[in-house]
């Protein structure tokens, strides 16, 4: 399983970071693996408000469907628009194949994430 050490996660397995003043989200690479083979993805529109925890979007595999939670209080300003023709991208590169760019509304709670070496162990616990 890679980590992105730049990068705080969340229980739900998915991916946050800070780049410049805009906040980057996807799901970890141990998530794309549980998934296998991705055929679907659905984002969210630009502009939409979202809250922490809320249901955005789905990835859909071969094998299951997952819904997509946003990690903190915020706003929509891209959707990675290459994902839905290509969703395998995820599997190829979890860390490069982002899902939406957001600002955000709380940013304390980006803190409040795991950093690489927590979500390493909530995995870990998670398998056992």
């Amino acid at each position: 399983m890679k980590v992105d050490p730049n990068a705080r996660y969340s229980k739900t397995h998915e991916w946050c970071r800070l780049e410049d003043d805009l906040y980057v989200m996807g799901i970890s690479d141990y998530a794309q693996s549980q998934l296998s083979d991705l055929v679907y993805v659905e984002l969210p529109a630009v502009g939409k408000q979202l809250k922490k925890g809320e249901s955005f979007g789905v990835l859909e595999s071969v094998k299951a469907a997952s819904d997509l939670y946003m990690p903190m209080d915020g706003q929509v300003v891209a959707a990675n628009e290459a994902l839905p023709d290509e969703p395998g991208q995820i599997n190829e590169d979890a860390f490069a194949a982002w899902l939406i760019k957001f600002t955000a509304s709380a940013p304390a709670q980006y803190n409040e994430m795991m950093d690489a070496a927590a979500y390493e162990a909530f995995v870990a616990s998670e398998e056992h």
